[in-house]
C-alpha cells in the first residue's frame, strides 16, 4: 500500500504584508515567513512580542530595548517601528511568498516554502540597495538559491553577482528566542551589520 502525502492536504498561506521599502533603501532584512495571526501584537513584520527584532532595533538605534513597546497595550508601537526603520534606510520583506506549516507552529524547522519571494523585482525597486540580511538559517538558505550563492555562516557575508549587480549577503542570528543567544549579544550582530551598510 502507498502512503498518501498528506502535506498536500494542508492549507498553503500567502505572505499577509507588503514590502516595507524606504526611500533611499540600503540594507533588506529578511526573515522566512509571519507566525500565525494569533501571534500577532500588530500588523506588520516580527509582530510577535516574545520575538527579539524590535527590542533588538531598540537597543542599536535608541539604547533601549523596550523603546518601541507599549508595555500597557503588550505591543510594539506600529508607527514607530516603521519611521525608525525608515529614517535608517532599512527595507524589510520575507524570503518566502507562500508557504505551508506542516507541524501548525512558526517554527522555520517545520516550513515548507511552496513558492519564494520574487527577489529580482523586489531590489529593482531599490537600486541602492547592496546588502541582504536574512535573520535565520532557512531564510539563509533560500536566499542562497535565489541567488546562486552559498549561505554564509552565521554573523558573516558573502559576496555574489545576482540581479545585476554586486551583493553583500548576511547571516544574522535568529531574532526568536528559541535562538539560544542573548539578545544583548544578537544586538551586537546586528549593530555591526546596520553600521557596515551605512544606516547609523
Amino acid at each position: 500500500m502507498q502512503e498518501t502525502d498528506n502535506r498536500t492536504e494542508l492549507p498553503v498561506e500567502t505572505h499577509p504584508w507588503p514590502p516595507f521599502i524606504p526611500d533611499g533603501a540600503r540594507v533588506l532584512i529578511m526573515g522566512t515567513f509571519p507566525p500565525a495571526p494569533k501571534r500577532w501584537s500588530m500588523d506588520f513584520y516580527y509582530p510577535n512580542p516574545t520575538n527579539d527584532f524590535w527590542r533588538i532595533a531598540g537597543m542599536v538605534f535608541l539604547g533601549d530595548a523596550s523603546a518601541l513597546y507599549d508595555n500597557a497595550g503588550k505591543c510594539f508601537r506600529i508607527d514607530d517601528v516603521r519611521a525608525l526603520m525608515a529614517a535608517h534606510h532599512i527595507a524589510l520583506h520575507d524570503t518566502c511568498r507562500r508557504i505551508r506549516r506542516l507541524q501548525g507552529n512558526a517554527s522555520d524547522k517545520f516550513l515548507e516554502v511552496v513558492e519564494a519571494v520574487d527577489l529580482a523585482s523586489l531590489l529593482k525597486r531599490m537600486p541602492e540597495c547592496h546588502d541582504i540580511a536574512t535573520t535565520g538559517e532557512k531564510a539563509a538558505g533560500v536566499v542562497a538559491a535565489l541567488t546562486g550563492s552559498e549561505p554564509p555562516k552565521m554573523g558573516e557575508y558573502m559576496e555574489a553577482e545576482a540581479f545585476g549587480r554586486r551583493l553583500r549577503i548576511w547571516r544574522m542570528p535568529s531574532t526568536s528566542r528559541a535562538y539560544p543567544l542573548k539578545a544583548e549579544r544578537k544586538a551586537e550582530y546586528y549593530r555591526r551589520l546596520w553600521e557596515a551598510c551605512g544606516c547609523m
